[in-house]
């Protein structure tokens, strides 16, 4: 009886552990532009690292429509489009109401449209190739192995932080 006890355990042992374990939901975003990193956070622990191409006009914060660069702030994850021109986009809420005073003050349009996607439907063979250049419109871009992997990680609502 010992011996079945035993190896009941072990058993019981060996298949929890071949169980796959829930991942964590990301509770926020935050993204670093000068080191091209974009981390997922649940709460103060980082649950996974990417390395992502930005906006191809350079690391300065967005200004306008059409100026190619990616925001610098507070945002938050309201939408997601998995019908994208990219494969599957996380829309972030740029503006907020910073940058729209700021576009308001230099009377121009602070634009929109910023994503965290995946790569132009079609080129997703190029893989971890995208990100030798900063390729965007302003967006965040990761593969689309990664875009999957997020999609399941974030929640709509979650804040995002885009720092320089």
């Amino acid at each position: 009886m010992n011996c079945a006890i035993q190896v009941g355990v072990l058993l019981i042992v060996f298949l929890s552990s071949a169980l796959p374990t829930p991942q964590q939901k990301a509770t926020r975003v935050l993204v670093l532009k000068k080191e091209h990193k974009m981390e997922l956070f649940s709460g103060e622990t980082i649950i996974k690292t990417y390395t992502v191409a930005l906006g191809r006009g350079g690391l300065a914060p967005k200004q306008r429509q059409g100026d190619h660069l990616t925001p610098e702030g507070l945002y938050q994850i309201d939408r997601r489009n998995k019908n994208s021109r990219f494969y599957r986009a996380l829309h972030v809420s740029y503006p907020n109401g910073v940058d729209q005073e700021r576009a308001r003050k230099l009377g121009v349009d602070p634009g929109g449209d910023i994503m965290i996607h995946g790569i132009t439907n079609g080129l997703g063979w190029l893989g971890s190739v995208h990100r030798m250049i900063d390729w965007t419109n302003g967006c965040i871009a990761v593969t689309d192995t990664e875009i999957d992997e997020i999609w399941l990680l974030v929640p709509d609502g979650t804040p995002v932080e885009i720092r320089p």
